[in-house]
């Protein structure tokens, strides 16, 4: 899957707050940690199932 596609899959609020933050790949989504992803405005609990499935096929996963 690629980045544009996993936006594409997420809530108009989650997807702004990763574009507004200036997210644009998976590499950079991995350098946040579970707390960092959950405290930006537009993000909540039920975002992270679909960005730990994205980042586990690409071999990635959020920050410790």
């Amino acid at each position: 899957m690629e980045y544009k596609d996993f936006l594409n899959k997420l809530s108009g609020p989650a997807r702004n707050a990763l574009e507004d933050e200036g997210i644009d790949s998976f590499e950079e989504l991995a350098t946040l940690s579970k707390k960092e992803l959950l405290a930006k405005h537009g993000i909540g609990r039920a975002t992270l199932p679909l960005v730990n499935e994205c980042l586990n096929k690409k071999g990635l996963k959020l920050r410790d």
